[in-house]
């Protein structure tokens, strides 16, 4: 265990959880901003804090991030979303399966075999964020309003697709070229 990673995924995942968001910000953005900190913050603290347990979820990088790729964009389809922001037991499934799919991205990126596997598979991760959250902001109307039952915002969609932007596309992307200048490196030596 490596407490200096450890402890701050626990506060952001006691931060994102334990208080009532809702209440102080309520909408899209606080949603997204949830998404953000279990995929692209807590998890890979988790990973980097629990080496042992990350071993044992260290599979293929490429098939984790096309698994992490298939939840995201499920849970943001109009209905699945209407659900986590709904309903009790969709929003923690939602949770519980971002933040599984972002620790099995991290354990098998981070922990791959062939680094540069890794390095794809956090590339590809910030590649499917990106658009996401491109289409997010671009779209011409709130794609959720009439699912959550609240009034159509556009700008709170805009603000989540934005934190989306800030967030994960950088995260993901450096970590990859990170990983890929290593392994290059590596070669280079070898």
């Amino acid at each position: 265990m490596r407490p200096l990673f450890l402890l701050p995924a626990l506060v952001l995942l006691a931060a994102i959880w334990v208080p009532p968001l809702e209440a102080h910000f309520p909408g899209f953005p606080v949603h997204m901003l949830r998404h953000m900190t279990l995929v692209a913050l807590a998890a890979p603290l988790l990973v980097l804090g629990l080496p042992g347990v990350s071993a044992r979820l260290a599979f293929n990088p490429l098939v984790v991030a096309v698994l992490e790729f298939v939840v995201v964009w499920a849970w943001h389809l109009p209905q699945a979303h209407g659900l986590a922001r709904t309903t009790g037991a969709g929003f923690a499934a939602e949770q519980a399966t971002f933040l599984a799919a972002g620790v099995l991205v991290w354990a098998g990126c981070l922990s791959a075999r062939q680094p540069l596997a890794g390095a794809g598979g956090l590339l590809l991760t910030s590649m499917h964020m990106t658009l996401l959250g491109a289409l997010l902001v671009l779209a011409p109307r709130d794609l959720y309003f009439e699912v959550c039952g609240t009034a159509p915002d556009l700008t709170g969609q805009q603000a989540g697709g934005m934190l989306m932007l800030a967030i994960g596309t950088p995260v993901y992307l450096v970590a990859g070229l990170a990983m890929t200048a290593r392994a290059l490196g590596r070669e280079g030596l070898a």
